[in-house]
């Protein structure tokens, strides 16, 4: 699992590496059962502080998409998967409804817009 890290991001870093960790996890880079670093590993793997990769592993724990068994190590948990999926559905869908509203304002028919976005889609 690779975490870039932005200093020129407006998100926190705790946030940039949560939002990695759980893309990994909708993308199946990891998997239920699949063991994280501990937080003193992955800490100084990235450079961060202790306290930033804590906040990290506690909040996707409270989330469920991890969990932390003391002694042993913190493991991917995939019980929240299907919200995860929703919530980047939803967000796709705003994004969407900001593009129709904006080639409506400039008069760009249905199938223009479709026509665009099957050439962009293909593009990647």
């Amino acid at each position: 699992m690779k975490i870039l890290i932005s200093n020129t991001s407006d998100a926190p870093l705790y946030q940039q590496i949560k939002e990695q960790i759980k893309d990994a996890i909708l993308k199946e880079e990891l998997v239920e059962g699949d063991a994280l670093p501990s937080i003193r590993a992955f800490a100084e793997n990235l450079k961060v502080s202790v306290l930033t990769i804590r906040r990290v592993y506690e909040e996707l724990e409270q989330e469920g998409f991890i969990v932390s068994q003391v002694g042993i190590g913190t493991f991917v948990s995939a019980g929240n998967l299907e919200l995860l999926r929703d919530s980047k559905r939803r967000l796709v869908e705003q994004k969407m409804l900001d593009m129709i509203k904006t080639a409506k304002s400039l008069k760009i028919s249905k199938e223009e817009l479709n026509a665009m976005m099957d050439i962009l889609y293909e593009e990647d």
